[in-house]
Parts: structure tokens; C-alpha cells; sequence
């Protein structure tokens, strides 16, 4: 199985540690330009800085085709700043100019909702559509979703509030499965977009 993982920026090594660990017969490629999309059967869009991350898409020459391959149902797992990208709409961000996001995913976020670095914290996360009923969510300058539309379906709960969500193939969560030693996710994940390219 052929697995991408955005490498403009952000946590990238983690998620290949991630990938590796759930599924050590994946063939791993780290994405900077349009030709690693090539043959791809799962992409990983990481955390880090979703302005930055939407500026280096676009002068890498990867903004449309990878919009173009998702439109064609490419699965993605989004964590963080690549949900934002992947929201169709974002709530105004105060006092700072929010990023164009590629869409895909029916939900109104807003970046950096819980607060600054220092509000940063671990909570545990429930997952019960992928039978994980307790994760360790890490939650860093995270997004909050603020709304899901009618196409996308909430998959992971922090106390009330939704922090996870997917729309077929396309899976988005504010937190970081990456960034803990619980690979369930990512290997619920994967096991998803394998059935697909099967």
C-alpha cells in the first residue's frame, strides 16, 4: 500500500513513525511536489501552521492537484491544520487573516479556538464508530469545530464536543493520533483506505 504523507511542513516525521508502527508494510512518500501524488492510496495531511502550510502548497505547484486528486476520492487522514484545509468553510479568525482551504469536508472550523500554545492539553478522546472508547488526544493550538453540515458524520467526542468527523474517505480531527503511542486510529484508518483500493 501506497501511503503519502504532506512533507511542506509540520510534524511529518511523526506521522511516518505512525504509519510505520500501524502498518510496517506500507510503502511510505513523503509529498512536495505534484509527481509524489502519483499512485498514492491514502494521504496524511499533518498539524503545523495552516497559513504556511496553504502559502508552500501553492509555490510547490500542489494546491490544484491535490485538490484534484482528493475531488476524485483520494483518502486522507486530516489532523489539525490539515482539517482547517480541508473544512469547506472557516469561522473569521480575530485579528488575523485565515488561509484559502482546499474543501472536501462539509464543516465550519475555527483556527486556534482553544487558545494560545500555552492552552495546550491532553484529554481523552472517544471514538466509538471505530471502537476505541478511550484515546489520548493531544491537543495543540488546536481548531475548533464549530459546525458539521449534513455530509460529514462525527467520529470522535472530547466530553460533549466534537473533535473528530469524516465525509467518506476524507477523515478530519482537531487533535493529533500522531503525537501519542496509540496507533488505532491510524491503523482504523488505513484499514479503510485499503478496502477502497481493494
Amino acid at each position: 500500500m501506497k501511503v503519502g504523507v504532506l512533507g511542506l511542513q509540520g510534524d511529518v516525521p511523526e506521522h511516518r513513525r505512525a504509519i510505520t508502527a500501524a502498518d510496517p508494510t506500507a510503502t511510505l512518500v513523503t509529498v512536495r511536489s505534484p509527481a509524489d501524488l502519483a499512485s498514492l492510496e491514502a494521504l496524511f495531511l499533518p498539524g503545523g501552521e495552516s497559513t504556511t502550510m496553504a502559502r508552500l502548497l501553492k509555490l510547490s505547484g500542489l494546491w490544484t492537484p491535490l485538490g484534484a486528486a482528493l475531488s476524485a476520492g483520494l483518502p486522507v487522514l486530516a489532523t489539525c491544520a490539515g482539517l482547517i484545509l480541508l473544512s469547506d468553510r472557516l469561522e473569521p479568525t480575530e485579528g488575523a487573516p485565515d488561509p484559502p482551504t482546499l474543501g472536501g469536508i462539509d464543516v465550519t472550523v475555527k483556527r486556534n479556538d482553544y487558545g494560545r500554545q500555552r492552552e495546550s492539553f491532553e484529554a481523552t478522546v472517544r471514538l466509538p464508530e471505530l471502537g476505541i472508547p478511550a484515546f489520548p488526544g493531544v491537543f495543540i493550538r488546536a481548531p475548533r469545530i464549530r459546525r458539521v453540515g449534513p455530509a460529514a458524520e462525527p467520529i470522535a467526542w472530547q466530553g460533549t464536543e466534537v473533535v473528530g468527523l469524516r465525509q467518506g474517505l476524507r477523515w478530519g480531527l482537531t487533535f493529533h493520533p500522531e503525537l501519542s503511542d496509540d496507533r488505532r486510529i491510524t491503523r482504523a484508518f488505513l484499514a479503510a483506505a485499503r478496502a477502497r483500493s481493494q
